[in-house]
């Protein structure tokens, strides 16, 4: 199960009538890795979103164990699909409260064993007043690197067996890149797992599966 097969999609942004993705076509099995690789306005971002539901094909189906994303209420696509996107939004509130996506049934315990495993729960306990630090207007208290480990760990949060990582990276100091890719390739092995990205360091996560 938890396989995903993408048949000939084409899509565009919203209100936008050329296409940026052109007739993709992939299959996935339970397990798999796949790496997407371009530079910058490449389409790469648009064919995430299209992949994680959030956008619409405009032509072709993307099928999640065989149902078309549609067929999937929001909710339980949430629960088989972790998604960082490239552009990180945190939500004015605490730390906490971003992780577990202000689900008020998020346990501490599980919040907590999200941020470790998205090795950021050092960082987060550094922090003034640690998993209840407010993060601010769009996240405007913290830096752009803490912001995205921060989104890394809400992706984390359900577990969820199909993991898409659009530019895990980009936001990221140098000095910190060597131990989060160790803690990306353990935490994406087993699972369908899909990276984003124009650094082909990214996709060596994959590797090794």
């Amino acid at each position: 199960q938890h396989g995903l097969t993408v048949e000939n999609i084409s899509a565009a942004p919203p209100d936008v009538q050329r296409a940026v993705v052109h007739e993709v076509s992939f299959a996935l099995k339970a397990g798999n890795g796949l790496g997407v690789i371009g530079p910058s306005a490449s389409g790469k971002s648009s064919l995430a979103r299209v992949l994680v539901g959030l956008w619409s094909p405009a032509r072709g189906t993307v099928r999640l164990d065989g149902a078309t994303l549609d067929q999937w209420l929001p909710d339980e696509l949430g629960r088989h699909v972790g998604y960082l996107p490239q552009d990180v939004e945190l939500i004015e509130g605490t730390v906490a409260e971003n992780i577990s996506r202000f689900d008020p049934n998020a346990t501490p315990d599980a919040i907590i064993a999200a941020a470790k495993a998205a090795g950021v729960n050092e960082l987060v306990l550094a922090l003034p007043q640690g998993y209840d630090t407010e993060v601010g207007d769009r996240g405007g208290r913290l830096s752009l690197g803490q912001q995205q480990r921060i989104a890394l760990a809400r992706a984390f949060l359900k577990d969820a067996p199909i993991l898409l990582l659009d530019e895990p990276t980009a936001a990221l100091d140098v000095a910190v890149l060597p131990a989060l890719r160790q803690v990306l390739r353990r935490v994406l092995a087993g699972r369908t797992a899909i990276v984003v990205t124009h650094d082909p360091l990214d996709a060596l996560l994959l590797a090794d599966r």
